[in-house]
């Protein structure tokens, strides 16, 4: 792999996780951390403040597995994905940003977030979410079941609006039904990925 390290013979090294892709920290890397981190496969880099190479977790044991490096288009960046053996920071968080290393869904994610709060709240006269909830499970899953039957009703039509439409109301009342049940989205990948071989 050609890398074109700086003046000082560095190349910067973003850090993401291989599973949640969430970016855990940016380190720097010269020819021997680089050789070191292929070899052991354990992240190591060339810290610059001790001016010596220094491998991630070798006094916490909160090491970075190597699982993928890539070089970017103008061969003057790392990015190597990783699965962590632990927090990433030195100051216990999953990443350098003070954050959790938690996968993100994008806006499923917003969306689980919102009907947490609006159930949480339980603001009945100004929330749909808080008000199905407050009727019960029961009530919850026989509305995943009202919009599933709409959604195969569409399907065999030939509006794509609709089916999309409906396509989102299942799916919206499907996050209220596993959160009214104690899951969430990370709860069914795990399911999925046990399945997966």
């Amino acid at each position: 792999m050609e890398i074109k390290y700086d003046n000082n013979g560095l190349v910067p090294a973003i850090i993401q996780d291989a599973t949640t892709k969430n970016v855990l920290m940016l380190g720097y890397m010269n020819e021997e951390a680089y050789k070191k981190t292929i070899e052991t496969k354990k992240v190591t880099f060339f810290s610059r403040s001790k001016q010596r190479l220094w491998t991630k977790g070798e006094e916490s044991g909160n090491f970075l597995n190597l699982v993928e490096l890539k070089n970017d288009c103008d061969n003057d960046s790392l990015l190597i994905q990783v699965n962590p053996a632990g927090p990433t920071c030195h100051k216990g968080t999953g990443n350098c940003w003070g954050e959790d290393n938690t996968p993100n869904y994008g806006f499923f994610s917003t969306l689980e977030a919102i009907i947490a709060e609006r159930v949480a709240n339980k603001d009945t006269a100004k929330s749909y979410v808080a008000s199905l909830f407050s009727k019960g499970i029961n009530k919850v899953a026989q509305k995943v079941g009202e919009e599933a039957v709409e959604t195969v009703i569409e399907a065999m039509d030939n509006n794509d609006e609709l089916f999309l439409y409906e396509s989102a109301d299942l799916l919206f009342h499907y996050l209220m039904l596993l959160q009214a049940k104690g899951f969430t989205l990370k709860d069914i990948e795990a399911e999925l990925k046990g399945r997966h071989k």
